[in-house]
């Protein structure tokens, strides 16, 4: 495919007062490495997406706001168009992003004292959203099988009891990788349904599949899925707009959502902003083409790099993601603490990437690299990484 978009250009951030840059010293102790960690991508927000924005500045009053019906119905053509799942406008309810919209939920579905299942190594940020508000994790960790990330369903089974009450689902999995199939789904709703769980399906990656794989909103499943399920949504990580704060939670279930908006509206976060608002639109409206130019561009990312590490550092193991930008090295055959590993990769090799550990111990000995950037920045990466690896004496 012809591009028509510059994936290669190096596009200076230092100094924009960025997490992924301009944090390094704090995460790193080294404002230097290569910063390959915060899930955020190097490319330019597209085109139609800034010019949108800039027309909306040139009218300069920028007051409270709305969100126009335009805002709900590019919301349900992109997931029709991309993901086949018919939704309506009544379903739809803002969020301030799907962090907070996870937070949200966590409060209005469960009590203090409930239990929540997560599948470690999983987000972070679904750690802190239970025990943030007094309830209990569960942990259902996922289990590597042929270099995928897969549920483990008896143990799910296994750990339920009356105080389990919601299970948080992240789909495409993050750092996994992992793109849950229909069957794998149904199991796992099939469970939720049996003990009365909600499920709370965080589909931030959904956009953003690899290698023919092919996301499935948990909901439109069937009628039974859905009555279970709330699902959280935005164009933050495939359109590269985080920054702008927008996003959205889908339920066809009007009690479910009902009991979010109450505590969206309790905590005066549903406002949004006038640019994300703008921002998401131009994206759902125009981004189809881009994004298929992005994935492939990030597919060849991964390619190159599985095939540079297999080559050249074989004592490390890639877990190719069947979704999303990040990838999970695995670096257990050497033994070392994370610690070790990080001060290792940091100090010697001069790249900074989130630690395994960061998404649960079941991460020990992984690091989660973010390749959503020019590929000469990836192969410089790799190259050091490579040399440090030969210095060592890791062959």
């Amino acid at each position: 495919m012809a591009s028509t978009y510059n994936f290669d250009e190096i596009i200076p951030r230092e100094g924009t007062h960025c997490v992924k840059y301009d944090l390094r010293h704090d995460y790193f102790g080294n404002d230097k490495v290569i910063p390959m960690w915060v899930a955020d991508m190097d490319f330019r927000t597209p085109d139609f997406v800034m010019e949108a924005i800039r027309k909306r500045a040139e009218h300069e009053i920028l007051g409270y706001t709305i969100h126009p019906p335009s805002f709900f119905q590019s919301i349900i053509d992109w997931n029709l168009r991309r993901h086949q799942w018919e939704i309506e406008k009544e379903w739809i309810a803002f969020s301030p992003g799907v962090v907070p919209a996870i937070n949200i939920l966590v409060m209005a579905l469960s009590e203090p004292g409930d239990k929540i299942v997560i599948q470690p190594p999983v987000y972070h940020p679904f750690f802190h959203a239970i025990t943030n508000h007094n309830r209990k994790i569960v942990e259902n960790p996922l289990v590597l099988q042929n270099g995928r990330f897969c549920m483990d369903l008896d143990d799910l089974e296994n750990k339920i009891d009356k105080k389990t009450k919601v299970l948080i689902l992240c789909s495409p999995h993050n750092p996994g990788g992992s793109v849950w199939k229909k069957e794998e789904l149904k199991a796992l709703g099939d469970i939720c349904i049996k003990h009365n769980i909600t499920i709370i399906s965080d589909e931030i990656h959904a956009d953003l599949t690899l290698f023919q794989n092919k996301h499935i909103p948990l909901a439109s499943i069937s009628d039974e899925l859905a009555e279970i399920t709330i699902t959280t949504m935005a164009p933050s990580k495939t359109f590269n707009l985080a920054g702008l704060g927008t996003s959205y939670v889908v339920a066809s279930n009007p009690r479910l959502l009902r009991r979010y908006n109450k505590v969206l509206d309790q905590v005066h976060v549903g406002m949004g902003n006038i640019f994300g608002t703008v921002a998401l639109e131009a994206a759902y409206n125009h981004g189809d083409n881009w994004i298929e130019e992005l994935l492939e561009y990030v597919q060849d990312n991964i390619i190159y790099m599985q095939e540079f590490v297999k080559t050249l550092m074989p004592m490390l193991d890639v877990i190719v993601p069947e979704a999303t930008y990040l990838v999970m090295i695995d670096f257990r055959k050497l033994n070392l603490s994370a610690k070790e590993l990080k001060k290792v990769l940091v100090d010697n090799a001069g790249i900074g990437m989130n630690d395994g550990t960061t998404f649960g111990i079941q991460g020990r000995g992984f690091q989660r690299m973010n390749v959503a950037c020019p590929r000469s920045v990836l192969k410089q990466a790799l190259v050091s990484l490579e040399m440090t690896v030969r210095q060592i004496g890791w062959y």
